[in-house]
């Protein structure tokens, strides 16, 4: 009997786009187990990473900022609320809105993701030396930034 791996791959299997595809996927995988690892989830990281970078904001600003979407927003924040990694206060100039910051038990668990998000990568690209991964990220950039200009859209990013 004839063993699979003996057989050259179709032609299918060397095109880039179905080596992208095959190695999100994989990526997807990882981090979403990376996160799970201390209960969160990549929009967790995305809200908190962007309350930290940017500051308080309000929910419709965190949206633009972060590229998570309104719908999974009120959820997202609903969810680091009750967890105290977020706060939310009324806006002192408009108080039907909320302004969103983050607490300093946020901060920690934003630091837990960080590390969980830095070995996932590490494991993503553990056959790439760094000078290998610093271009693959240079190569993988230019390929969404042409492609986001071309189409006039940004993708909102999965994690």
């Amino acid at each position: 009997m004839e063993n699979p791996s003996d057989k050259p791959p179709a032609g299918w299997e060397s095109l880039p786009s179905w080596l992208l595809t095959q190695t999100a996927n994989h990526a997807h995988r990882l981090v979403a187990d990376g996160f799970s690892s201390v209960s969160a989830r990549g929009y967790h990281y995305r809200l908190l990473a962007t309350l930290e970078e940017f500051g308080p904001a309000s929910q419709a600003t965190l949206g633009r900022r972060s590229g998570i979407h309104v719908s999974d927003m009120v959820a997202t924040i609903n969810e680091l609320a009750e967890r105290n990694l977020v706060e939310r206060a009324p806006d002192p100039s408009d108080r039907r809105r909320n302004i969103i910051s983050l607490t300093p038990e946020g901060e920690l668990q934003l630091r837990r993701l960080e590390k969980r998000l830095a070995e996932t990568q590490d494991e993503l690209l553990a056959p790439l030396s760094s000078e290998d991964r610093e271009r693959f990220a240079e190569l993988l950039s230019r390929l969404l930034d042409h492609h986001n200009r071309r189409t006039g859209t940004s993708e909102e990013p999965r994690h």
